[in-house]
């Protein structure tokens, strides 16, 4: 760890000095100290940005938030320790704000914080960056466009042309089991877009959604995803379960149940090769009319998933309304869940509660080989996330599944 650039912001002079000794301890020596946010501030001006720095949170004048704030507009660590005897519920707070602000959090921890507490922190940085999470040292804030930016795409084309159709491609993330089984992947949109490259969701969705085109991009996702299990159905001879985002206002239309299962029948697939996320939303009811399409759909073999349980909409009342055969924890309640009991509570808690309804269950959001060692003493749901395999594009999809069936289609988290 001798080659890790650490800043330490503290204002206690005992314990700025303690923190200064365990980091050289566990062979840390490039170490920033800074007894306040303007020492801090201006260390980082001179001597330019470092991979992970470790904050406190009160102290007089400016205070951690400040420091956070800074650190998320300059970009000038990679990573984020948050330090502090408050208590846990404003620790969990000051988390949530610096993951709102782009950051890649590491932990937030009360004081003291113990040497195998901060060596255990240091380590999933570096797992962090051999598994490529370097090439994005903040997660960055999105930039959205706006619906006459997104215009701008070539002389005398909109959005809503067929040829703005083909633009928006489909994202693979994959699912395993704990066993390490390839569970089936997750249909993501990105717009390949011929001015501003390559954009994820939160740049352009708002902008469709003013078009009043989530539908036809939803049907395209469809369409892609049933493509790729086609397709690996022909060379491998095994169909790739895939899974896509819906949102309510599709499941609205009397037709829907139809046109997902002729869409099927098309491209030779058995139903339950699809998942349906559904994209919760208060609006959505359980009216006869749906129920009805939803039962038919499950009746027929495919899968539906209550999308981000827990947050928003999503709820056991919606979960009783509608014949759900998977509930998907977000990842809000998976990152840090290895040094928060609290987190750990509640997906245990809805682990029961799925295994009690006969549900499956996955995990979004498992980022760090503690948290999933976390999830695996709870139980063995399937899990998503960058500790598995970020989302890629089918080309790579089909080259890491290449891969791993050279290990008997075992993927090796571990």
């Amino acid at each position: 760890m001798r080659l890790l650039n650490v800043l330490v912001l503290e204002d206690n002079s005992f314990e700025l000095m303690v923190l200064h000794k365990m980091l050289n301890a566990i062979q840390v020596f490039n170490v920033l100290t800074a007894d306040s946010v303007e020492v801090a501030q201006q260390a980082l001006a001179n001597r330019g940005g470092v991979d992970i720095a470790i904050c406190d949170l009160q102290m007089d004048g400016p205070d951690g938030l400040d420091m956070i704030r800074f650190l998320a507009k300059y970009r000038l660590a990679r990573a984020l320790i948050i330090l502090s005897g408050t208590d846990q519920s404003i620790l969990d707070g000051a988390a949530h704000f610096a993951r709102s602000q782009g950051i890649l959090l590491l932990g937030s921890l009360r004081k003291p914080m113990s040497p195998d507490a901060l060596c255990q922190l240091l380590e999933t940085y570096q797992d962090l960056v051999a598994r490529g999470v370097q090439s994005v040292p903040l997660k960055q804030a999105s930039q959205q466009f706006s619906l006459e930016e997104l215009h701008q795409l070539a002389p005398g084309q909109r959005i809503g042309d067929t040829g703005t159709f083909a633009q928006w491609v489909a994202y693979y993330q994959p699912k395993v089991s704990f066993e390490g089984r390839l569970a089936g992947v997750e249909a993501l949109v990105r717009w390949q877009h011929p001015i501003h490259g390559l954009m994820s969701p939160g740049q352009f969705l708002d902008a469709v959604d003013s078009a009043g085109l989530i539908e036809p991009l939803t049907w395209r996702m469809l369409d892609l995803a049933l493509t790729l299990s086609s397709r690996v159905l022909r060379e491998r001879g095994e169909c790739l379960p895939v899974s896509v985002n819906i949102p309510p206002s599709m499941i609205e239309r009397d037709d829907f149940a139809r046109q997902i299962l002729a869409l099927l029948v098309r491209f030779g697939l058995p139903a339950n090769v699809l998942t349906l996320e559904i994209v919760e939303s208060p609006l959505l009811q359980a009216k006869t009319a749906h129920l009805e399409g939803l039962l038919r759909l499950r009746m027929q073999g495919c899968h539906l998933s209550i999308d981000d349980f827990g947050t928003g909409a999503s709820n056991i009342q919606r979960l009783l309304q509608l014949p759900f055969s998977e509930l998907k924890i977000p990842a809000e309640f998976v990152r840090g869940i290895g040094d928060d009991g609290r987190k750990s509570s509640v997906v245990a808690g809805a682990l029961i509660m799925a295994q009690k309804m006969a549900l499956s269950v996955v995990v979004e959001g498992v980022e760090t080989a503690r948290d999933y060692r976390a999830l695996q003493a709870l139980g063995e749901p399937t899990i998503q996330g960058y500790f598995i395999a970020r989302p890629m594009s089918e080309v790579d999809l089909l080259c890491w599944i290449e891969e791993r069936t050279k290990f008997g289609g075992i993927v090796r988290v571990v």
